[in-house]
């Protein structure tokens, strides 16, 4: 999923007070925490992803959880990696059109 610049934006603003949901430990990239963000994906569409390790680590990790799941990277800020997917239906966003 790609995002425009406009909608990066957008989201980086409403994910500004959220707290992470999922955590990603020394054990790294497991099935169990691929299901783990999914769920959280579905449920709030938007999530930040609480990643340890260095910022190289860090980076390809959250690029690694964000093609797994299929959702859009909107940004990495410190050891947080924010991620979205819209839902098919029901959505609670309506992202801006550049």
């Amino acid at each position: 999923m790609e995002l425009t610049v406009k909608q990066k934006l957008f989201l980086k603003s409403r994910a500004h007070q959220l707290k992470p949901v999922v955590m990603a430990g020394q054990k790294g990239i497991t099935e169990s925490l691929i299901k783990e963000t999914l769920a959280a994906l579905e449920a709030h569409e938007l999530i930040k992803i609480k990643i340890a390790g260095e910022r190289e680590a860090r980076e390809a990790a959250a690029q690694e959880i964000s093609e797994k799941t299929g959702a859009a990277l909107v940004q990495i800020v410190g050891g947080n990696a924010t991620l979205f997917k819209k839902r098919k239906e029901k959505s609670q966003f309506q992202l801006p059109r550049e």
